[in-house]
């Protein structure tokens, strides 16, 4: 609590530079100010902010960001159905790359690479766009390992 603005408040007061309902008003102003506790969680983000740099990670860092930021949050329930979701992604699409390799000695896998690169960076996007709104939204075609 910031006791010197409380006290400059009073002085104003006792000076007739504000009025009781004045002060009251700026004093509950402050009071509320201070009152508010800090963010615990989700590492002082807003929930959909937080989901929504979840699912954008994978773009850059796979597994790890992902993985990182929801263990240290799956209290939070919206974070750990999300952090399932790209969880199963992330697995499925990996198993889905590896199948995808065995198969380019057919030539189909280079298509089937190209296809699941281009189509995880979209489901990724459509992921991190419906966080943004408060929505959870599960990938296509992943396999739910974590249920």
């Amino acid at each position: 609590m910031n006791y010197e603005d409380l006290r400059i408040l009073d002085d104003l007061r006792a000076k007739g530079s504000l009025t009781e309902e004045e002060f009251q008003r700026e004093k509950a102003r402050l009071l509320n100010e201070t009152a508010t506790p800090p963010r615990a969680g989700l590492w002082g983000m807003d929930e959909n902010v937080y989901i929504v740099l979840m699912h954008i990670s994978q773009i850059f860092c796979a597994f790890v960001i992902p993985l990182v930021m929801w263990l240290a949050n799956k209290e939070n329930a919206k974070v750990d159905e999300n952090g399932k979701n790209i969880m199963n992604f992330l697995i499925s699409y990996t198993i889905y790359g590896i199948v995808a390799c065995f198969l380019i000695v057919v030539v189909v896998g280079i298509v089937l690479l190209i296809a699941l690169g281009i189509l995880s960076t979209i489901f990724i996007i459509i992921a991190a766009v419906k966080s943004a709104k408060g929505e959870v939204w599960k990938y296509p075609l992943s396999i739910e390992f974590l249920k």
